[in-house]
């Protein structure tokens, strides 16, 4: 027995389903959408009929846009049934993970004349995939964001402003000393922002004259200049949909900041020896070592540009300041070299994690992982000793170990001592060395 049921009835039985459901048309407008998606996404029906989709912000959507497929989505492109996890933005901002399955609707001739979504909320597996990751990383005793690890307060800090600023669509500014990891911070931001699936592009504003720059930034056309011998489109071009990153933004000269000034506030860019404007969807994180306040003041960095691009600042801070990070890092840079290289080298002794402890690093990271790099050529044991580290950092140590005498090094020790109530970590961060060489200083002044 087939039923015959009306349309009312059909209505009942869709608004029945616990998923969300949509329906658009050929045009990618909504004509009807279920109480379970007026529940999950916080729209009433009444506001979403004749809006495209396009109010969802969905990640997956711009992804197909950015490829040139269809002007809405690649389900018109393809015309098959699609299934993927997705983000869409509901009603007040809030991000919500979905599965979405979609498929086309055609009428009795076979033409499509639009499509269907259901979506199926993911937040709470989110949430308990969260919540595992967290759990993992407190068994660890270890915390981060992304790829970059610590546990100092200092980046603690950063990781819960980053976190923020990569749910955001404002400009970042990473401020640090070469070293810092200001580039891996920058594509971290990038990675977990609702843009992770668009292009991730970088440019050293260092590295290139003035000329180079800004054809490399903004493209150029046929014949702009001598050597030009066909069309290319720049780097803010290629960024469309994701993320640019300006690294050394300090260095770009006054005339590209003028122009750069523009874009921020245009969206749009126009190639050299064009003055035909491209728009673009891109959004800006910029890095420097330098301090931008000074270059103001110095008349080499615009004001207004400033305040255009320091909307979100983060500071990372030298790893001479997170010396409670050092074993960390370290541990991860071994493993990750050795997992490359195929070495069976498992770790440091408490002789080489003392001396790579209390080494001032003006390098910062990047000379930390040299530094490991090093003792992989010269360790030939499943353990980094000291013996295994660069002879630098060896003859600092020494140095710091052993002072001059008359130095007053056991008045010290006894100062910082009383000072904490001989709290040996809290005495040893007083004297800026590791607690282990502060155990051996108290040892030899008889005071252990």
């Amino acid at each position: 027995m087939v039923l015959d049921l009306d349309v009312n009835v059909w209505k009942i039985i869709v608004d029945t389903m616990q998923e969300g459901l949509m329906v658009v048309n050929r045009e990618g407008e909504i004509v009807f959408a279920n109480k379970a998606f007026e529940t999950l996404l916080g729209y009433s029906s009444a506001e979403l009929v004749g809006q495209t989709c396009e109010v969802f912000q969905c990640d997956r959507c711009f992804s197909a846009r950015s490829e040139g497929l269809d002007k809405y989505c690649a389900l018109f492109k393809n015309e098959e049934i699609r299934s993927s996890e997705c983000i869409f933005r509901s009603k007040n901002g809030i991000p919500l993970h979905l599965l979405k399955n979609a498929a086309v609707i055609r009428n009795e001739e076979g033409e499509v004349i639009g499509g269907v979504e259901t979506l199926t909320d993911l937040s709470r597996v989110m949430a308990g995939e969260e919540i595992i990751a967290s759990l993992k990383q407190q068994l660890r005793g270890r915390k981060g964001f992304a790829d970059i690890v610590g546990k100092s307060e200092a980046m603690q800090q950063v990781f819960d402003l980053a976190a923020s600023a990569a749910n955001s669509e404002a400009p970042v500014v990473v401020y640090g000393e070469s070293g810092t990891g200001k580039e891996l911070l920058a594509s971290a931001l990038h990675q977990k922002s609702m843009r992770a699936a668009e292009p991730f592009i970088k440019v050293n504003c260092a590295a290139l004259n003035e000329n180079l720059l800004e054809s490399e930034l903004f493209g150029h056309v046929k014949g702009a200049f001598t050597g030009a011998e066909q069309n290319r489109i720049g780097r803010f071009e290629a960024a469309h949909g994701g993320s640019i990153f300006l690294d050394e933004v300090g260095d770009l000269p006054m005339a590209t900041q003028t122009k750069l000034l523009r874009v921020l506030q245009e969206k749009e860019i126009e190639r050299v020896g064009d003055h035909r404007p491209i728009k673009i969807n891109v959004r800006i994180i910029t890095a420097t070592h330098k301090d931008l306040d000074a270059l103001i003041k110095a008349g080499q960095f615009r004001e207004d540009l400033f305040y255009r691009i320091n909307v979100i600042p983060i500071h990372l801070p030298p790893l001479r300041q997170r010396q409670a990070d050092i074993p960390l890092l370290a541990e991860k840079f071994i493993r990750e070299i050795a997992e490359r290289s195929e070495q069976k080298i498992s770790g440091l002794t408490d002789n080489a994690l003392d001396i790579l402890t209390n080494y001032r690093w003006p390098g910062n990271v990047r000379e930390l992982i040299n530094a490991i790099e090093y003792a992989f050529v010269v360790c030939q044991t499943e353990r980094i000793d000291a013996g295994h580290l660069p002879p630098h950092m060896r003859r600092e140590n020494d140095t710091k170990e052993n002072p001059p005498v008359g130095s007053g090094r056991e008045a010290k020790i006894r100062a910082a001592l009383d000072k904490t109530a001989w709290n040996r970590n809290r005495a040893a961060r007083i004297l800026g060395v590791s607690r282990v060489t502060l155990w051996k200083w108290m040892k030899q002044h008889g005071l252990s």
